[in-house]
This record gives C-alpha cells, sequence and structure tokens, in this order.
C-alpha cells in the first residue's frame, strides 16, 4: 500500500503541468507518458470526436508539444517518403507552429539540413526526435543538422554541432531540459551524451559511451536531486545532468536499444532489444552496481515502443513480437503477454484510466489501464499515412500526427 500511494504522490507532481493543460516534451512531464487528466475520448473516427485535423508540410516520427494556446511539431520534405525520384539534395526540415483551438498554421520555418545527409534512413525518416519547450524557446534536435533553439515565434537564436555521422535508421534522441542546460543523446552522431548551455548553445559537458543508443534520457528523482538516466548497448547508465558526471553504471540491453526508460519510487525499467529484456534497477547507486541495485530481471521487451508506468504495473506492447505486457513492478512477474494486431513505434501514454496503443498502420488502440487484458477500442482513419508517432494528452485534446496530418482528438469534438 505504501509503495502505491508514494507511486501515486510522485505520477501527480509529474503531471501538475499536464492539468494545467501543456504537454512540454517526449511523453509529457518527468518522460513518463502519463496524465492525471479525465474526460478524455475512448472512440473516435473520420467524423467522430475529432475537433480539428492540420494537413502538414511532410511526414515526421515525432510528437506535437503543446504551451499555452500553440502546439509545436517537427517535419521533413523534399527527399524521402513519398518523394521517390527526388535528390537527398532537396531535403528540407521544419519546425511548425499551430494554433490550439483549431489547428490553423501560425508559422512555419524552413531549415536547411547540413549535407551530406543519409540517403537510405528507414521508416523513421529526417524528424524524429520531439521537441521540448521550457516556456520561453523551443529546443529541437536534427541529428547531424545538430539542435537548435527558436524563440516561440519561430526565430533561430542558435545552432549546436554534436556530430557528424549518420545511421541507416536516422536520428530519434529527444532533447530533455535540466535547469538551464539542454541535454542531447548523440549516439548515432558522435556517440556521446551532450549538456548544451540554453542561453548560447556553448556545450557545458560531453561524456562518451553512447554505443547504439536511441532512446531519451530520463531524469529520475533520488532523495532530493536528479540522476540523468540512458540505456546503450550492455548497459543502463547514469550521469550528473549538471556536470555529466558519471554516477553509476548496471549491465543491461545486450543489444541496440531504443525503448526510453521509465522510474517510479526511485526504480529505472529499462526495455529493450531483439532478445526481449526488461531490468529494474534502484537508482542512486555508485560505480557498477549490477550485484547491488539490480532489482529484477524479466524476460519481456521491446524494440522501439516505449512502457508506462500505473498503480504497480509496467505496461507496453512489443513492435518486436506484437504482444501486449503487463508486469508486476514489485518482482518483475508477466502479469500478463496478449497477441496484439498491429505494430507500434509509437510509445504508450496513460490518461482517464486508459493506455493509448498508435500502431503504425493499424489504427490506435485504447486498453483497461489494469492487470487484466481488454481493449475499450479499436480506432481507425482513412488517413493512409504512417502513424509512427507517440500521442500527447493535453487540456483533454488527444493530439495523434500521421505523416500527412496532425489530429485533435476530444470527447464531444
Amino acid at each position: 500500500m505504501i509503495r502505491f500511494v508514494q507511486t501515486a504522490v510522485i505520477l501527480g507532481i509529474l503531471a501538475a503541468s499536464v492539468s494545467a493543460g501543456e504537454w512540454r516534451g517526449f511523453r509529457g512531464p518527468g518522460g513518463q507518458g502519463y496524465s492525471t487528466e479525465t474526460g478524455l475520448p475512448t472512440t473516435w473516427s473520420d467524423t467522430e470526436n475529432v475537433e480539428w485535423k492540420a494537413e502538414l508540410p511532410g511526414p515526421g516520427a515525432s510528437s506535437p508539444i503543446t504551451l499555452g494556446g500553440k502546439i509545436y511539431l517537427t517535419c521533413y520534405s523534399g527527399f524521402g517518403h513519398g518523394t521517390e525520384g527526388s535528390s537527398v539534395d532537396d531535403l528540407r526540415l521544419h519546425l511548425v507552429c499551430f494554433k490550439r483551438a483549431d489547428g490553423s498554421k501560425l508559422w512555419s520555418k524552413e531549415i536547411m539540413p547540413k549535407q551530406p545527409e543519409s540517403d537510405r534512413i528507414r521508416d523513421h525518416g529526417y524528424a524524429g526526435p520531439t521537441p521540448v519547450t521550457d516556456g520561453e524557446a523551443i529546443y529541437v534536435f536534427f541529428g547531424k543538422s545538430g539542435v537548435f533553439r527558436f524563440t516561440l515565434d519561430g526565430e533561430q537564436i542558435w545552432n549546436t554541432d554534436v556530430g557528424t555521422k549518420t545511421h541507416g535508421w536516422g536520428c530519434g534522441t529527444s532533447p530533455v531540459l535540466y535547469k538551464d542546460i539542454v541535454i542531447v543523446n548523440a549516439s548515432v552522431e558522435s556517440g556521446s551524451l551532450y549538456g548544451i548551455n540554453k542561453a548560447d548553445g556553448s556545450i557545458a559537458w560531453k561524456t562518451d559511451g553512447m554505443r547504439s543508443s536511441w532512446n531519451t534520457p530520463h531524469l529520475v528523482d533520488v532523495d532530493g536531486r536528479q540522476e540523468l538516466v540512458v540505456s546503450v548497448q550492455g548497459k543502463i547508465l547514469a550521469f550528473d545532468p549538471g556536470t555529466g558526471e558519471s554516477l553509476w553504471s548496471c549491465r543491461g540491453i545486450q543489444d541496440y536499444v531504443c525503448p526510453s526508460i521509465v522510474s517510479s519510487n526511485g526504480v529505472v525499467y529499462a526495455i529493450g532489444g531483439r532478445t526481449s529484456k526488461c531490468f529494474a534497477v534502484r537508482a542512486g547507486g555508485k560505480g557498477d552496481v549490477s550485484d547491488t541495485h539490480l532489482v529484477w530481471e524479466a524476460k519481456a521487451g521491446s524494440n522501439v515502443a516505449s512502457p508506462v508506468v500505473h498503480d504497480g504495473h509496467l505496461y507496453w506492447v512489443s513492435d518486436r513480437n506484437k504482444v501486449a505486457y503487463c508486469l508486476d513492478l514489485k518482482d518483475g512477474a508477466i502479469v500478463y503477454s496478449e497477441r496484439f494486431k498491429g505494430q507500434p513505434y509509437a510509445s504508450a501514454v496513460f490518461g482517464d484510466g486508459k493506455i493509448y496503443i498508435v500502431t503504425r498502420f493499424d489504427g490506435i488502440f485504447v486498453l483497461a489501464a489494469k492487470p487484466e487484458f481488454e481493449v475499450l477500442a479499436h480506432n481507425k482513419f482513412k488517413d493512409s499515412g504512417r502513424f509512427n508517432a507517440s500521442p500527447v494528452i493535453s487540456d483533454k485534446q488527444l493530439l495523434i500526427r500521421s505523416d500527412n496530418f496532425l489530429y485533435s482528438i476530444r470527447a464531444g469534438g
């Protein structure tokens, strides 16, 4: 009972800004994919509960973010998906701002990518990382084109290089904020983790060792302070987010790692790999904590999609084997593993007693957030685009993007 009460308190604190109607970065407050909002939609279609839809200038796997009455989103155009016959030199990157009330476009910023870009990125494209905002500026990561700071009106303030390498799977890690620092996992671009000063784009710190890591770093609360945790091939690593100093490491996924870490009560949960593994590690250690802080290990994982924590359980749907999982946080016991129709690259999001699972081509599933598998709804649009982006819950809006459109879904919309 104490564990569940503590979990509720922590998640309530993390979701405080969500209740104020804002979802400022990848997977919302704390990167947990968790909202305390109620009155969220369960069913929708092209004609039901769609408040509006906005046409996009191009595809992307990034999620939208919200701030006040505005929505910010990245896209790419000119080359890649749906532009057969064009040259990578025609590639353009976009940061777009929409009005939340009706989806009208307020402005669009076009960015010339640094060339030569990879001409063989599969599935995810050139706009994978989700932007993040501190309420004063927008921070965007475009892989080898670097990290950008824009004003809320789309004026570029600075652009910082974090490496020049590319990969066939593209770039997928989103920036996170810690005090006056923007943190970026540039595993693809340089094999490094960067802390960048928000004010001028200068490098505050840099650490290497980001091997085969496509996951967004996670900030976990430990005894009144925060540790920065990232999952890389073979290890789970923790750093001081202010200085980049190494704090601890634990054995981890023995493969490339895409799913982002989540946490509860000072324990971090990392899934991933073709071998389908899940590790629970108690944060706050020093040095190699594999023998002292590894709480449990389970044979269940995912290649791309990240999990969500709710009421003592860990939930996700694996894109690798198309199985829906529920694990007990206490010991990693698999409560259920059920065959699932559809492949999600997007990460699970919790809200209003429901778990939203966006699949690439087979619609959006709504699962009951309980330790018994139940599909509450299966919703589909006529949209033929890929749905690779994780959904957003903000001010009772459910925001979902495909390669073609951004949708606002609202109960009674």
